[in-house]
């Protein structure tokens, strides 16, 4: 096994130690030939619904999960125990199973309907399972911490009568909730699934094909031309890829290995340290769910409970992420400089010219993407439009020309992407049905008010540690799913905007992957650095300290969200926010020509605070205080030369 081979091998290891999703059966010979047809028939169907029409939506997402639960427990056994390369017999029992309860819904739907809610014994029964089913699908996929809380809920349904008075509720009789869970489109087969049925499946499959094309060399070479040569060149670089793969990556875990077991080696060898390179690529790859044009799945589902079209998503996250990635840059580049560190040589490096002339065209599909999304197509036609110009892009060289067994494999491989999503959501929609059957959700937001005193700062302090602790067990589709419906509403009750209340939560899903003391992101990249696996944790969340400011600071001036703004205004905002992510920055690594004074530190951290938050007081105060420190800085730096 060649070098090259032990790293890929490395890193797959990884993968499947920190993302139970990676951890899949590898079927040859017959299974594995049934295992492709059913995908290559699960994304026929995807596409076929996509371009002429989706069915209602009770059968389009009926049938969409009997495509699902059929692949998850073939490819993913009872046991860890159990081989990955054969199905036992019991799996393939329970496929069979999980393939017709959904169908179920699809050849009785006439009788569904006409009886209105009504459900009979084989009903009951078939509903029963399914729910058993979807949360055994879960275990095995996503893994048990969501297990837990939706089990949680279906208790709190029907356990109503007996539980505090802030808490309890007349009861739900255990028909009546698997009928709303089961046979109405509020519960399992809602808006989620609805959403992975349709939008999500097909930005999966449209990241499967780039993948393939090689698009993720592209992004490693450009980063490496633009930034290669600076100052700690292979961590700017690791900002730059991580960043780029992060629109086409929805699994922060999944960037980490693909992007880190290039990035790590190199800025371990330019000198920064283990848990430093691991930080870097944890918080870089990371950041992808939020950067537009295509962001994690649980944007396409913030668009959908808002009722926004999803470019307005997109909007309100470029300032933010924009915020981010500067901020990841920024402390890179204090670091390197505290350091002393170089970058690399240019004639060792990719020239720019040469890797848009050989790869540029790779990049042709994410323009389309966002051209049409700005033209007004729904994400459905644009990412059906971006995966047939994928494929013809990528035959105008012949070095990234997909060939025929390629584009069929990767028909299979976005139905095997979509299964953590699609199950994720399923699962989420239980609780979802539990909330609307038993109004827990108000009860819940009503609680958050009354704990925080009806203050907003103390409010959306809650909120935070509740999406970073539900972050730790749970995937950010779910986590946004369950803050949406219980905490969003109580920002929203606050007078805060819906954008920015649904963007606050989303984002504190998101970088619960680098917030220890459970940090996926972190610990995968430690995986691959040798770094401790907390340290890099708190490394990651030291640089992207952004994503823990800048949501205070969009919920109190949806400027960031270029909600009810101006141009200039937006303008502005983002000018005067950059520079005070140099502040932050500054305050994080404690370096700026020479050693920051730790008082000092704190200074600049307030000060890029009151440039990051729009107007023009603050930001004067706040550029005047950096000028300050800069001047002293440099005065500092003089001084220990001369010495």
């Amino acid at each position: 096994m060649d070098l090259e081979e032990q790293k890929q091998f490395n890193a797959d290891e990884i993968l499947k130690k920190y993302d139970s999703e990676a951890d899949k059966r590898i079927l040859t010979g017959f299974m594995g030939r049934l295992v492709s047809a059913i995908a290559i028939c699960f994304t026929f169907f995807q596409l076929y619904t996509s371009y002429f029409g989706v069915l209602d939506a009770h059968l389009q997402r009926a049938i969409h999960l009997s495509f699902g639960m059929c692949l998850i427990f073939l490819l993913y056994p009872t046991r860890h125990s159990w081989s990955r390369e054969s199905v036992h017999p019991f799996d393939a029992l329970l496929s069979i199973i999980g393939t017709a309860i959904p169908l179920y819904v699809v050849f009785t739907y006439q009788q569904l309907v006409l009886r209105a809610g009504t459900v009979t014994e084989l009903d009951y029964v078939v509903g029963t399972v399914g729910v058993l089913l979807i949360l055994e699908g879960c275990r095995r996929v996503v893994g048990k911490p969501m297990v837990i809380v939706a089990v949680g809920f279906i208790l709190y349904a029907l356990a109503g009568p007996y539980l505090p008075d802030m808490l309890s509720h007349r009861g739900v009789d255990t028909k009546d909730l698997v009928s709303h869970l089961y046979f109405t489109t509020e519960g399992v087969f809602g808006i989620p699934l609805g959403v992975s049925s349709t939008f999500i499946f097909l930005f999966i499959l449209f990241g499967a094909y780039l993948e393939s094309t090689g698009l993720g060399k592209f992004f490693i070479d450009i980063a490496n031309a633009v930034a290669g040569w600076a100052s700690g060149g292979p961590a700017k670089v690791t900002v730059l890829a991580s960043g780029m793969m992060g629109t086409v990556s929805g699994s922060s875990v999944a960037n980490v290995v693909g992007v880190g077991s290039f990035t790590i080696p190199m800025m371990k060898k330019l000198g920064y340290n283990k848990e430093f390179a691991g930080g870097v690529e944890a918080a870089g790859s990371t950041g992808g769910q939020i950067m537009p044009p295509v962001m994690g799945a649980a944007a396409f589902l913030m668009a959908e409970f808002m009722g926004v079209p999803y470019l307005d998503v997109v909007k309100a996250a470029a300032i933010p992420a924009l915020l981010y990635y500067t901020g990841i840059w920024i402390a890179v580049h204090l670091e390197a400089k505290r350091k002393g560190l170089k970058g690399i040589p240019r004639n060792e490096l990719p020239k720019m010219s040469e890797v848009f002339f050989n790869r540029g065209h790779l990049a042709l599909p994410l323009v389309a993407i966002l051209y049409l999304l700005i033209d007004g197509e729904t994400p459905t036609k644009a990412a059906l439009w971006g995966i047939i110009i994928t494929i013809v892009a990528s035959t105008l060289r012949k070095s990234t020309r997909m060939k025929p067994i390629q584009i069929i494999e990767g028909l299979e491989n976005g139905a095997k992407g979509v299964l953590g999503v699609l199950v994720a959501c399923a699962t989420a929609g239980i609780i979802i049905g539990v909330v609307t059957k038993t109004g827990v959700g108000l009860k819940l937001a009503g609680g958050l008010i009354d704990l925080a005193g009806g203050m907003l700062l103390p409010a959306m302090f809650f909120t935070m540690i509740t999406s970073l602790i539900l972050g730790m067990g749970v995937p950010t589709t779910a986590n946004y799913v369950i803050t949406s419906t219980i905490a969003a509403p109580a920002l929203i009750q606050m007078a805060v905007p819906v954008m920015a209340a649904h963007m606050f939560v989303f984002y504190f899903g998101i970088i619960a992957d680098i917030t220890p003391p459970v940090a996926l992101a972190a610990y995968a990249a430690s995986g691959i650095s040798g770094g401790n696996p907390m340290k890099t944790g708190v490394v990651a969340s030291k640089l992207a300290i952004a994503a823990f400011v800048v949501p205070y600071i969009f919920v109190f001036s949806p400027v960031l969200l270029m909600v009810n703004a101006t141009v200039p205004e937006i303008v502005m905002a983002a000018i005067s926010s950059i520079i005070g992510m140099w502040g932050l920055g500054v305050a994080m690594i404690g370096y700026w020509y020479a050693d920051v004074h730790p008082l000092v530190r704190v200074v600049s951290f307030f000060a890029g605070l009151m440039l990051i938050d729009p107007g023009l007081l603050t930001d004067a105060i706040g550029v005047a205080v950096l000028i300050g420190i800069y001047l002293i800085q440099r005065a500092k730096a003089r001084k220990q030369k001369q010495a």
